[in-house]
């Protein structure tokens, strides 16, 4: 049947489908495992989201990624154009068992690591993750959501910065239409690291610098 969604989206939904038919070390597709931890990480390999599930990795990850239907997408937090890569820690033996507790420290666990990988020793969730013991994970599976002759377009550093820049406008712009979290204005702020970062780094890579005071504005 031919899509009537940009190409774009439809590389993203068939990347998405891809990585959760990914075989863990047993062989099993680890978008089918219930109970799970999983990471977001952009283009530049920095660790940006991490969540936890007790219905289906392959429906939470969907969700995120490709509608508007979660909290993290519906007040900007998360851009899914931004997830280049998912690595996921499928806990089978969880299944049709009490998970919760075994999951919060599993999502503790992969919250240190992601803070401890970070440049920014952030990362854009805007709830607090409980702390509480780390413990040993099991094996994840990690993957790219595009192959690499797709990802050349989505990764330029420009097109990044003109779609970090809106999302940092419309967290912006929900923030004061709402009542929210110092969780979500601490998003904003770790946002704006980024994107300083982003900008800065291209400045750098054509050349230019942002001691420079001469040229003609």
């Amino acid at each position: 049947m031919t899509s009537n969604s940009p190409p774009d989206v439809d590389a993203l939904y068939e990347g998405v489908t891809r990585l959760l038919d990914a075989p863990d070390p047993s062989g099993r597709k680890v978008g089918d495992c219930k109970c799970g931890v999983y990471l977001f990480i952009d283009y530049d390999g920095e660790p940006i989201y991490v969540g936890q599930t007790q219905e289906n990795l392959r429906t939470r990850i969907r969700r995120h990624l490709t509608n508007q239907r979660t909290d993290a997408v519906a007040m900007r937090v998360l851009d899914p154009f931004e997830v280049a890569e998912v690595e996921m820690w499928p806990f089978w033996d969880l299944d049709g068992k009490e998970a919760g507790d075994t999951l919060d420290r599993a999502e503790y666990t992969v919250y240190r690591h992601a803070l401890s990988s970070s440049k920014f020793n952030a990362v854009l969730n805007e709830g607090e993750i409980t702390e509480t013991e780390v413990i040993d994970l099991p094996p994840s599976v990690r993957g790219a959501i595009l192959p690499e002759d797709a990802r050349e377009s989505r990764e330029h550093p420009d097109l990044r910065l003109a779609r970090r820049a809106r999302t940092i406008a419309d967290l912006a712009r929900v923030i004061s239409e709402r009542q929210v979290s110092n969780g979500i204005r601490r998003t904003l702020w770790v946002q704006s690291r980024r994107l300083e970062y982003l900008a800065r780094t291209r400045l750098e890579e054509l050349g230019g610098s942002i001691s420079d005071t001469s040229e003609e504005v």
